[in-house]
Protein backbone atom coordinates (compact mmCIF):
# COMPACT_ATOMS: atom_id res chain seq x y z
CA UNK A 1 0.00 0.00 0.00
CA UNK A 2 1.21 3.47 -0.77
CA UNK A 3 0.95 6.32 1.71
CA UNK A 4 1.37 10.03 1.29
CA UNK A 5 3.10 11.91 4.10
CA UNK A 6 2.15 15.59 3.98
CA UNK A 7 4.58 17.74 5.95
CA UNK A 8 2.60 20.63 7.37
CA UNK A 9 3.63 23.70 9.30
CA UNK A 10 2.38 27.07 10.36
CA UNK A 11 3.66 29.88 8.19
CA UNK A 12 5.80 32.22 10.28
CA UNK A 13 6.47 29.71 13.09
CA UNK A 14 10.20 30.06 13.89
CA UNK A 15 10.55 26.30 14.42
CA UNK A 16 9.14 25.58 10.98
CA UNK A 17 11.55 28.10 9.47
CA UNK A 18 14.48 26.11 10.92
CA UNK A 19 16.63 24.59 8.17
CA UNK A 20 16.32 20.83 8.59
CA UNK A 21 17.29 20.02 5.01
CA UNK A 22 20.17 17.74 6.02
CA UNK A 23 18.26 15.67 8.61
CA UNK A 24 15.41 15.29 6.09
CA UNK A 25 17.86 14.17 3.41
CA UNK A 26 19.33 11.58 5.78
CA UNK A 27 15.83 10.35 6.71
CA UNK A 28 14.95 10.04 3.01
CA UNK A 29 18.09 8.05 2.28
CA UNK A 30 17.38 5.70 5.20
CA UNK A 31 13.76 5.14 4.14
CA UNK A 32 14.95 4.49 0.56
CA UNK A 33 17.59 2.04 1.81
CA UNK A 34 14.88 0.20 3.76
CA UNK A 35 12.74 0.02 0.61
CA UNK A 36 9.95 2.21 2.01
CA UNK A 37 10.40 5.57 0.28
CA UNK A 38 9.16 5.83 -3.30
CA UNK A 39 9.60 9.59 -3.73
CA UNK A 40 9.50 12.88 -1.88
CA UNK A 41 10.22 16.56 -2.16
CA UNK A 42 9.86 19.93 -0.52
CA UNK A 43 7.56 22.60 -1.88
CA UNK A 44 8.10 26.29 -2.55
CA UNK A 45 6.26 28.60 -0.11
CA UNK A 46 2.47 28.92 -0.40
CA UNK A 47 2.92 32.50 -1.62
CA UNK A 48 4.27 31.07 -4.89
CA UNK A 49 1.11 29.01 -5.53
CA UNK A 50 -1.58 29.60 -8.12
CA UNK A 51 -5.00 28.15 -7.31
CA UNK A 52 -7.08 27.03 -10.30
CA UNK A 53 -10.86 26.55 -10.26
CA UNK A 54 -13.16 26.11 -13.23
CA UNK A 55 -16.73 27.31 -12.72
CA UNK A 56 -19.26 27.52 -15.53
CA UNK A 57 -16.53 26.73 -18.04
CA UNK A 58 -14.44 29.72 -16.92
CA UNK A 59 -11.01 29.29 -15.30
CA UNK A 60 -10.62 31.33 -12.12
CA UNK A 61 -7.01 31.84 -11.04
CA UNK A 62 -5.98 33.07 -7.62
CA UNK A 63 -2.45 33.89 -6.47
CA UNK A 64 -1.48 31.98 -3.36
CA UNK A 65 -3.01 28.96 -1.67
CA UNK A 66 -6.74 28.20 -1.78
CA UNK A 67 -7.02 27.49 1.94
CA UNK A 68 -7.35 30.46 4.24
CA UNK A 69 -5.39 28.78 7.00
CA UNK A 70 -2.10 29.36 8.74
CA UNK A 71 -1.00 25.74 8.33
CA UNK A 72 0.34 24.87 4.89
CA UNK A 73 1.93 21.84 3.22
CA UNK A 74 5.69 22.26 2.97
CA UNK A 75 6.65 18.91 1.45
CA UNK A 76 5.56 15.39 0.68
CA UNK A 77 6.86 11.85 0.78
CA UNK A 78 5.37 8.74 -0.77
CA UNK A 79 6.00 5.49 1.06
CA UNK A 80 5.30 1.88 0.10
CA UNK A 81 4.38 0.11 3.35
CA UNK A 82 2.80 -3.16 4.43
CA UNK A 83 0.37 -1.33 6.73
CA UNK A 84 -0.82 2.04 8.00
CA UNK A 85 1.04 1.30 11.23
CA UNK A 86 4.32 0.94 9.35
CA UNK A 87 3.71 4.26 7.57
CA UNK A 88 2.92 5.97 10.87
CA UNK A 89 6.06 4.52 12.47
CA UNK A 90 8.13 5.90 9.57
CA UNK A 91 6.43 9.31 9.95
CA UNK A 92 7.29 9.37 13.66
CA UNK A 93 11.00 9.20 12.78
CA UNK A 94 10.87 12.03 10.20
CA UNK A 95 12.69 15.16 11.47
CA UNK A 96 9.69 17.29 10.45
CA UNK A 97 7.54 15.60 13.11
CA UNK A 98 9.59 17.42 15.78
CA UNK A 99 8.79 20.91 14.44
CA UNK A 100 5.55 20.58 12.47
CA UNK A 101 2.92 17.95 11.77
CA UNK A 102 2.79 15.06 9.33
CA UNK A 103 -0.52 13.88 7.92
CA UNK A 104 -0.44 10.23 6.77
CA UNK A 105 -2.94 9.23 4.06
CA UNK A 106 -3.31 6.05 2.05
CA UNK A 107 -3.24 6.62 -1.70
CA UNK A 108 -6.00 5.19 -3.88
Amino acid sequence: MRYLLMLCGTDGDPAVNTDITEPCRVWGEEMTRRGLRVDGMGLHPPSSATTVRVRGGEALLTDGPFAETKEQIGGINILECDSREQAVEAAKTHPWAAIGTIEVRELL
